[in-house]
């Protein structure tokens, strides 16, 4: 201890030495600085350099004295340099001029990485995007701060025995270095065993499944890696466990993380559950616009139910199933409703629970605004919605038109916004409804060579999901087929080739007459099947069938309002021409090979839906019905 002192009052002897020598003087004497000049500054500001270290032309200067020093100190303090120097220039009778001499730290030129496998390279460029710029003054932080990043990416994949070495090297250019991260990742470290004591109402094997994330290494179909932040949610998810079951005072009291012989991580969690509580008394305070027990059957929590603070808050406000108090109210225009439940007292394993509601004013839709539709008219989007400007406030109404809205396919889902700014004055909400929209319009094509006999096989279609048939006239409109009124044009043409060929064509218009939801569709196709002959010689056989329809569908009130009836009718006919590949007979099972056939049936579907998106459903559900009659109209 006493060698270091010692040291340590040698190297400051000999830096006030040295400081002394360079401007030198040996007596205290007082200056004017007539001039500063910065030398060795390239990329760094020369007047920023003077300011910086206290220095002023004009100032008064001691030498030997503090200022040299507090110079000095604040321009080391920057980490811009590796050397910093203030020298006397000269001195012209009671003026001196000084030299800031300063030697800048390296610039970045590039970076690489070494003995890590190339397939890491692009995620840790990510990783270091932001801290590695080209052209960023190289110092031992940013080199720190660099290793740190590329540590921390590969211990959340479970290599904690990661060893990173920075090289630097020179570049070309003046002070320009590159620097070579030699990666080692050496072997995934895994989470052997996960001990949790102190369970008594629970099995240990029941508490680590609610641990979503930190695993054992014998767990199926999930790795095992241990990452502090996914450890500490999981931690989290196991105390919500114990307070969903009534062990509101349940606590992880300690928990500890080591490694065994083999280098396998190990984790121990010790667990104080406490007492199970039960709901006594729930009372409701406030309510005036439904009685007691509608909300009591609505939360369904009653006397002796195991304490749940998770479900109570789910029951008082936005279930995904609907099944809250917030809905009750928020449906029936309380937009303004509030509700706050209070533990009133706690005795013995008891919850006493105090439900305190403020009804509020029912809102009124005032305006209903809809951005954002840059192709869509307007009209076709507003007939979907349930919310209408004068009626009451609905919760469900808005998320009704939010999936009537996705379910046009005209929109992005991603990025629909739905904003209610309320006048509390005058009792009213607008809704905002923000669109993007997205291509909706489909092409099919494919083409190739069937070979000698065959010809050109491919397949041909378009079809145009916001076609607008009112347009068809106006040449602006075309873009490149007038569009923005939600009907639908579908035109298809296959080919194999001299066997095969079809024509489709189909036309929906979801409004039919615009003020009801009554969809009219009309369709048709055309298929040949041959035999590949010629259709003058002989041995030629060909099928054809020509078929027409037309539906009419509406939406049903009854049972409820998503149920979907259509009705179509449907009409073909079939011509056989010395066709035998078919086997077509009869009544009395004779083969039939020429002749013209008529087909006529009608077909009932009843459906009812509630998915929310029909490319990508995430709820929902859908079902259908479906009656198919031909009448016997060869009697008639």
């Amino acid at each position: 201890m006493k060698i270091l002192t010692t040291l340590k009052l040698l190297f400051l002897f000999l830096f006030l030495s040295i400081t002394h020598v360079v401007l030198g003087q040996d007596q205290v004497q007082e200056y004017e600085i007539g001039g500063i000049e910065v030398t060795g500054a390239e990329h760094s500001d020369e007047k920023a350099i003077v300011s910086i270290s206290g220095f002023k032309v004009g100032n008064k200067l001691r030498i030997p004295g503090t200022e040299v020093s507090r110079g000095l100190k604040a321009l080391w303090g920057l980490k811009l340099f590796t050397d910093v120097q203030i020298l006397q220039q000269k001195i012209i009778g009671e003026v001196i001029f000084l030299e800031i001499k300063v030697k800048e730290r390296p610039r970045l030129s590039k970076y690489s990485y070494k003995t890590i496998k190339k397939t890491f390279h692009n995620d840790l460029n990510e990783v270091l995007e932001g801290t590695l710029l080209r052209g960023a003054i190289v110092t031992e932080n940013l080199k720190v701060q660099s290793k740190r990043q590329i540590l921390k990416y590969f211990r959340e994949k479970g290599f904690y025995d990661t060893e990173v070495e920075i090289i630097e090297k020179d570049a070309p250019g003046t002070n320009r270095v590159n620097l070579v991260f030699d990666v080692k990742r050496n072997k995934k470290v895994k989470i052997q065993e996960i001990i949790i004591t102190g369970n008594e109402s629970f099995k240990a094997r029941v508490l680590r499944k609610k641990m979503k994330e930190t695993k054992r290494k014998a767990t199926l179909f999930k790795s095992s890696k241990f990452v502090e932040k996914e450890y500490k949610n999981d931690k989290n998810a196991l105390i919500a466990f114990y307070n969903n079951n009534g062990f509101r005072d349940a606590q992880v009291v300690r928990d500890s993380i080591w490694r065994n012989e083999e280098g396998e991580l190990m984790l121990q969690l010790d667990i104080v559950e406490g007492d199970r509580y039960f709901y006594r008394n729930i009372t409701w305070k406030g309510n005036s616009i439904y009685d007691t027990p509608t909300l009591a059957k609505v939360l369904g929590i009653g006397k002796g139910d195991v304490f749940n603070k998770e479900l109570l808050d789910t029951r008082l406000s936005f279930s995904e199933d609907g099944r809250d108090i917030s809905s009750l109210y928020l449906d029936n225009g309380y937009l303004f409703f509030k509700i706050d439940p209070v533990e009133t007292a706690i005795q013995n394993d008891s919850v006493d629970i105090e439900l305190r509601i403020f009804e509020g004013p029912q809102a009124t839709i005032d305006k209903v605004v809809i951005t954002g539709n840059d192709r869509t008219h307007e009209h076709v989007v507003r007939r979907e919605l349930r919310t209408i400007p004068g009626k009451k406030f609905s919760r469900s109404d808005i998320i009704r038109s939010q999936r009537e809205i996705i379910n046009l396919g005209y929109f992005n889902p991603e990025s629909l916004g739905i904003n209610t700014p309320v006048n509390p004055q005058r009792g009213t909400v607008d809704i905002e409804y923000s669109l993007e929209e997205k291509p909706s319009d489909q092409l099919e094509l494919s083409a190739g060579w069937g070979g000698q006999g065959r010809g050109i096989i491919g397949t041909l279609g378009v079809t145009f999901n916001n076609f607008s048939l009112r347009n068809i006239k106006n040449r602006k409109a075309w873009n490149p087929l007038p569009q923005g009124d939600g009907q639908k044009v579908s035109i298809r043409a296959q080919t194999n080739g001299r066997f095969f060929q079809s024509y489709n064509f189909s036309f929906t218009e979801p409004w039919l007459g615009g003020k009801k939801p009554r969809s009219f569709t009309l369709g048709g196709y055309y298929s040949v099947i041959t035999n590949g002959q010629d259709r003058n010689r002989p041995g030629h056989q060909r099928l054809g069938i020509l078929n027409f329809s037309a539906g009419l569908g509406t939406r049903l009130k009854w049972p409820d309002d998503n149920f979907i009836s259509n009705t179509t009718i449907n009409y073909q006919l079939i011509t056989l021409d010395n066709y035998t590949s078919g086997q077509f007979v009869d009544q009395n099972g004779r083969l039939i090979t020429n002749g013209k056939f008529n087909n006529f049936s009608i077909s009932q579907t009843i459906a009812r839906t509630t998915i929310n998106d029909p490319l990508f459903p995430r709820s929902g559900s859908k079902f259908s019905l479906t009656v198919k009659l031909t009448p016997p109209y060869s009697l008639f």
